[in-house]
């Protein structure tokens, strides 16, 4: 049977899952952005478009590598709450 306490589970952990996979691109473009500003900080270059490149090749860089960790881990979630309906319905 669905109670709220069931509902709330599974919300906490589709949230919970959601953090993991887009910490490691958030986190890169963060620590991107950030010595990309010290660095523009240094040298005086006050350029908008200078940390987009740097920023997008980190990113493509990290989805690369974090790229099948994220897939196994959402297709893990989502068999496991498919396998979990039955259950949590009736």
């Amino acid at each position: 049977m669905m109670t709220p306490e069931s509902v709330i589970g599974i919300g906490q952990h589709a949230l919970l899952i959601t953090m993991m996979l887009a910490a490691p691109l958030l986190l890169t473009a963060l620590a991107v952005g950030l010595l990309i500003g010290v660095l523009q900080a240094a040298t005086q270059i006050n350029e908008m478009t200078l940390s987009f490149i740097p920023k997008l090749l980190a990113l493509a860089l990290v989805l690369t590598i974090s790229g099948p960790w994220m897939l196994r881990t959402l297709l893990d979630y989502t068999r496991q709450l498919i396998e979990s309906l039955p259950g949590v319905v009736g």
